[in-house]
This record gives C-alpha cells, structure tokens and sequence, in this order.
C-alpha cells in the first residue's frame, strides 16, 4: 500500500475517533449572572446554607474562585455584556448602563431605542446567543429573564427569541416589540396571571426564577439534541444599605439566594435531566455602597467639582490658544473637548491633551489623569482601564480622583464616588458531566463565553479572543 495513503487513512481514523469521544453538548446551557454576589459572603454564612443550592454548587462544580473583570470600571450593564459577548467594553461598546452621546451631548441608557423603546442594538458585537442561533440556522431557543432590562437584553442578545424584564414604571413584567411578536405571545398570555407588585413589594429573586422556569418550560427548552440557551439574572444586593445592621440583613439576602437557587437548579434539572444541562454561574463583580462622611473618622477625602475643574480648564486653553469653550461637557469622570474647534483653530489634538494634562494632575484630589491617547496605547499598566474605553464614545480625558474623595457635577447635580476595592468572587460550571474541581488560579470573565461555546460546539463571538477555561 501507498505509504501516502497510509498516512491519510492513520489521520482519518484518528480524526473519526476524536469525534467518537468528544463529549454530546449539553441540550440547555443556564447561564446565571448574580447581581453583587461576593464569595466572603458567600463563606461567611455558609454554615447555614441548605444541601441544595450554594453548598451544591460548590462542592459538585469546577469553581474559579478568584474571577475578575478584565476592566474597570464595571457595573452591571458592562458586566452582563462582557458575560454574554465575551469581550470588554473596548469592543462591544457598553461603556455602563448610561454614558454620553457624543452628537448631542446627552445621556444615553445602554439598551433604549426609540423604534422598540429597548432594543440591543448598541451591543457592538455578537453574543453566545446569537452564535447559537446562527450555528443552528434559527432552531436553538434563546431566552433571557431578569430584574432589570439591560441586564435582560444584553444577556440575550440580538438573535434571542426574546428578553423580559421588570418594568418599575408600570409596575409589570415586559418585552420589546424588538423581538418577533409570535414568540412573545406565551409571555404576554402568561403575565395576565402573575401577581401585580405594588409599591411595597421588591421584585424578587423568586420572581424571576419563576418567569424563566415558565419561559423554559412553555418554550419546550432542552427537550431536543439542539443546545437552547436560558440567561437568568438574580441578585445578592442590599436592599436598605443599612451599615449598622448589614450582618443581620446580608445573611437574609444569602439565605434567600440559596433558598431560591436550590428549586430553580432542581426544577430545571427535572425537566431537562441532570445529564443534559449545564449551569454556569457568577457575579457582576462590584458592590454599590455608601462610604458615608469619612471625615468623621479622620480618614483623608475631599471633595473634587468637575464642572469647576472644567471651566478652570477652559480658561487656561483659551489664555493660551484664544477664546473658545475647549471642553464642551463632562461627564461621571470624563471630559469631552470641542473637536470641531480644535480643528477650526488648527490645534493638534496630541497637544491640547498633553496641556489638558499638565492643567489636571496639579489639582487637588486628582489622583491621575488619562487621555484617549495615552489608554489607546495599551500600556500592561493601565489595560484594565483601557479595556473599559471606547474611543467611539468614551470621553477625551478620564480623572481619577484621589482614593477617599467624591467627584461631585453641581451642574448635573451627580456624586461619583469610585473605588479600587477588590471584590471577591467565583465562576462555577455545574452539571453535564463536569468533574468537580476548585481552582485557586486568576481567571477573567471574558472567558466563559468561549467555554460555554466550546461546550455545545459553536464558535465564540466574533469579538472574543480569550480562551476557554478548560
């Protein structure tokens, strides 16, 4: 025999014992996301826990145990849409649940449109959704449930049967007229029997676990060999930020959450079998918090005006290149420069940042200063913040202001307090055959995208570069 066709055939038979071996991709992928969830909480009441929900998780899944978002700064929108596209805000284009339009000059929300009144047509990039129903030419169903309707659409993304959220207006749960009528059709006859929430009552945890096992079950989702993705969106967040009592309160929240997690995981498995769904849960990674008056406890801080600093800055620019309004806004932490004037007084765009630069950093509680240029370069040591800009939208200098002070807007009346605290967290992969494991080492968010995908054998999003955990 041929020595060539040998070698082909050796390399056939390998390749057809590969795909022998590669394990079936599970018939439904649960991604959760949990809203502040934070691992010393987690621990800390631990013992308390029931043998079914987070003590279940962590003692039959593969656990990260040290995860981080490969940005700052994050929230939950950012969060949600690095989850789902598997790439920083440098990409996908969701800077944070509201940032500034450069054209008018006005906030924008994450997910508005005004064709569909919500929409995820900001989300620059593809998400695992999407990839799923693109691989499987429409089949596979995609759902996505939670509190909120950013965290809802971003986790669904473009090509999802549809996203439903809670909507705090009309004290009612929701979709968009973005998706396909006849696919919310269930949804909608399905609403007229849930409980109204008044006023009095928080949307909770057990609400949306509620909604999604309904959109799961009345979908037909894990019922066939075609993966279905279900996203859910649950929260560990205070709900009075009572500092005096947060002990008593957080142990509620987590004993809740673990209550809740337990009959969901176990209702999903019953339907779609334990075999034949894998469960992925994290945290959005931050907490929201009140630092309250430092001074009180002779801790150093300050207050920073931005719109003062601004008009100082204006000043300064025009004594030395004449009159004009150079930065025409601020935002958060960021300035917006007047481009067209810029241009109209022949400047170089590299000068007027390094000036704006030197004016800043001599201000007193401004930490560091960041130009559009200085994070386009990527430097390893400051990548986090540049992973979270996008020079399409982000601002022309970002301030970050000395660790303990505000940063106060009295135009706009806004308080931005940022912090560098690390928040402590976990990925978990549970169920469809993963072996149990914990993981002490550092892994970033933007990987779980490419593992899910690996894991029911699609391509990654089309803006993710980042390799599968395992």
């Amino acid at each position: 025999m041929n020595k060539y066709l040998v070698l082909i055939i050796a390399a056939l038979s390998g390749a057809e014992l590969q795909a022998q071996t590669l394990a079936p991709a599970p018939r439904l992928v649960v991604n959760i996301t949990i809203d502040q969830l934070r691992t010393d909480y987690i621990e800390y009441f631990a013992p308390k826990y029931s043998d079914d929900g987070l003590r279940r998780l962590f003692d039959n899944g593969r656990v990260y145990q040290a995860a981080s978002y490969p940005f700052t700064p994050v929230d939950h929108a950012s969060a949600i849409a690095t989850i789902s596209t598997g790439t920083t805000p440098y990409y996908n284009g969701i800077l944070s649940t509201r940032w500034l339009d450069r054209n008018t000059l006005r906030p924008v929300f994450c997910v508005d449109d005004s064709k569909h009144y919500t929409s995820p047509w900001r989300l620059a990039t593809s998400t695992i959704g999407d990839e799923l129903k693109v691989s499987s030419h429409g089949a596979a169903i995609v759902w996505s449930v939670a509190k909120n309707r950013e965290s809802a659409v971003l986790s669904a993304g473009h090509a999802a049967n549809g996203a439903i959220w809670y909507d705090d207006i009309t004290k009612d749960w929701r979709s968009s007229t973005y998706y396909t009528p006849k696919e919310v059709e269930w949804f909608n006859s399905y609403k007229r029997i849930l409980e109204k929430i008044d006023d009095s009552k928080y949307v909770t945890n057990d609400d949306v676990s509620k909604l999604a096992l309904q959109a799961m079950t009345t979908t037909a989702m894990g019922k066939d060999e075609v993966s279905d993705l279900l996203s859910v969106t649950f929260t560990a967040a205070s709900t009075t930020n009572d500092v005096s009592n947060w002990q008593i309160e957080m142990e509620g929240v987590y004993m809740k959450l673990d209550k809740t997690l337990a009959h969901f995981i176990s209702e999903v498995e019953k339907a779609v079998g334990k075999d034949h769904v894998l469960f992925v849960v994290t945290s959005t990674g931050y907490v929201e918090q009140t630092d309250g008056d430092l001074s009180r406890y002779n801790i150093p801080t300050g207050t920073f005006y931005i719109n003062r600093t601004a008009n100082l800055l204006n000043m300064y620019l025009s004594a030395i290149y004449g009159q004009g309004r150079f930065v025409e806004t601020c935002f958060h932490n960021q300035m917006y420069l007047n481009h067209k004037l810029i241009e109209q007084k022949r400047l170089g765009i590299s000068e007027v940042l390094s000036r704006c630069q030197e004016f800043l950093v001599q201000n007193s509680g401004v930490g560091d200063v960041y130009t559009s240029e200085r994070l386009l370069e990527g430097n390893n040591d400051i990548l986090k913040l540049r992973n979270g800009f996008n020079p399409m939208l982000s601002g022309d200098i970002i301030i970050a202001v000395t660790p303990g002070w505000k940063l106060v807007n009295e135009e706009t009346q806004e308080i931005y307090s940022p912090r560098a605290s690390f928040v402590p967290f976990p990925i978990i992969f549970f169920g469809a055959g993963v072996v149990a494991e914990h993981i002490n080492t550092a892994v970033t968010t933007d990987r779980i995208a490419p593992t899910i995908t690996k894991a029911i054998h699609i391509r990654a999003p089309n803006a993710c570069s980042s390799e599968p955990l395992f």
